[in-house]
């Protein structure tokens, strides 16, 4: 069964006369969106070695966001998502990475354009995956220009502007472990999360991403001079976030915190308080919402996200959320017959629940390549990953490769309150009866609410839509059949997915 949904149409000349209001009080929006970079990664969050001037300014004279999550720990389906304010299970074959984008989804950007404002982009927009063939000419986030200063020029001065601003300084590629990208760090400052052994391997992996963390930072720092310099910076909104967590085992295409929790600052001199911060629930996707209402471009009904505007300008009536639904599809397709690893789940001040609707299958991926990546293909390439995937000699590391790379239950549980790093699941302790049912039914109830095709257990849609992703594999190898690991051949059979 693949679930269409109806397009929400919405007519220009509505959208237009909605933002009847002169543009020049209606303020530019700068979204400075990271990738793969992951809470808390940055000064002002406590981080001793992360070296953020430029966003702990943006929180320092505007507010600072405490639990703010991605919808999907992948890229491109929370780019969707964001796009879209639509949960991703709501966007079929653009749920999961290196999808096709389909342009029956409106997205907020052409809503911003036809509402009055000038759009564009430069680095990362939405991607990867394939929008070509679907009906776009520009990629979905709009018109892609060279950097910021580029579209600055050419821009049409009497609108506002929506500018995306996509920065992959943090992402692995762009890693640098040479002494010119790691000066300046105080090796000694680094501080190795429980997740991970205290190993060379793992030191020089974070050190790497902390010197694209310093990067990415200083290249937003130059756009904000830029609007600086032109006189622009206090009539736009700085947003500074990231798509995802690091990319990392246990982060990247995980619903832990380590793979949703992103950094969060916004910056709106005269209507946002400085050093403000807000402690309630954001996701991602209640962006595309918000820049509309900022805009005074009307909501479409079908968003699933919720503006928080007036939380943002401290108003009264408004409410923060007290959870956010986490999901994930296919990330890469690194199992056998294109699987997807399909989890559901929902986080809490005090909890993290996960339903892995799929428990047979690899959460990291095949033990052997299948079609992308490697070995594990769902864990990017680092020292850290070689050392654990390599390491199944070494007792030492045993308790680090199954919280990495090994299968899971069909329930996760963790108790935010004592085990914070979410090491310990206790979905199986009957203390935890009571707030594990509480939460599945919040889940269920969530999934029905937004027509989730996973309501259905026996639908597996997500494995038959096109990847379009490349395989990456050395010259000449064929992709190879898993063989069992150690905890196969002593474990027995995986529990079977659990249905409602």
């Amino acid at each position: 069964m693949r679930i269409r949904f109806p397009l929400i149409l919405c007519a220009s000349v509505a959208w237009a006369a909605a933002a009847s209001a002169a543009d020049s009080r209606r303020p530019n929006i700068l979204l400075a969106l990271a990738d793969n970079w992951g809470w808390p990664h940055a000064g002002v969050l406590g981080d001793p070695l992360a070296q953020t001037p430029v966003f702990d300014r943006v929180a320092r004279e505007g507010m600072l966001f405490a639990n703010t999550f991605c919808p999907v720990p992948s890229c491109s389906p929370t780019r969707a998502s964001l796009l879209t304010g639509r949960a991703a299970h709501q966007l079929a074959d653009a749920a999961s990475l290196w999808s096709k984008f389909d342009r029956a989804y409106p997205v907020f950007t052409d809503m911003l354009r036809a509402g009055g404002y000038d759009v564009g982009f430069t680095g990362k927009g939405w991607s990867p995956g394939n929008f070509k063939d679907f009906g776009w000419t520009d990629n979905p986030v709009g018109r892609e220009y060279n950097d910021f200063a580029g579209f600055l020029a050419a821009k049409d001065a009497s609108k506002p502007f929506f500018f995306w601003l996509g920065n992959i300084d943090t992402a692995r590629h762009k890693w640098r472990y040479d002494a010119e990208g790691l000066a300046g760090l105080d090796p000694a400052k680094l501080v190795v999360p429980p997740q991970f052994p205290d190993d060379p391997a793992t030191r020089s992996s974070l050190l790497a991403y902390y010197g694209g963390v310093r990067r990415m930072d200083q290249a937003i720092g130059e756009a904000l001079a830029e609007l600086e310099r032109r006189g622009e910076l206090d009539n736009t909104i700085v947003i500074y976030t990231s798509d995802n967590g690091w990319q990392f085992p246990r982060g990247l295409a995980n619903c832990y915190d380590t793979g949703t929790r992103v950094p969060l600052a916004i910056r709106w001199p005269g209507r946002v308080k400085a050093s403000g911060k807000l402690q309630g629930f954001v996701s991602l996707t209640d962006l595309a919402p918000t820049f509309l209402e900022i805009a005074g471009v009307p909501v479409p009904r079908a968003m699933t996200g919720r503006s928080f505007a007036g939380l943002l300008q401290g108003r009264a009536e408004s409410t923060p959320r007290d959870a956010v639904f986490l999901e994930r599809e296919r990330h890469a397709n690194v199992r056998r017959g294109d699987l997807s690893y399909p989890v559901r789940g929902i986080r809490t001040g005090e909890f993290l629940y996960l339903w892995n609707l799929r428990p047979d299958r690899w959460p990291a991926g095949d033990p052997e390549l299948y079609h992308s990546v490697g070995p594990f293909g769902d864990v990017d390439l680092s020292p850290l990953k070689e050392l654990l995937v390599n390491g199944a000699g070494r007792p030492e590391l045993a308790r680090f490769r199954t919280l990495a790379l090994e299968r899971r239950p069909a329930e996760e549980l963790y108790d935010l309150r004592s085990d914070p790093h979410q090491l310990r699941n206790v979905a199986a302790d009957a203390a935890y009866a009571a707030p594990k049912q509480q939460l599945r039914a919040r889940v269920d109830q969530w999934m029905r609410d937004t027509a989730d095709p996973r309501v259905d257990p026996a639908y597996d849609g997500w494995d038959k839509f096109p990847y379009f992703g490349p395989p990456i594999r050395p010259a000449g190898e064929k992709a190879k059949q898993p063989r069992k690991t150690a905890q196969e051949k002593t474990s027995g059979p995986s529990a079977p997915a659990v249905t409602r």
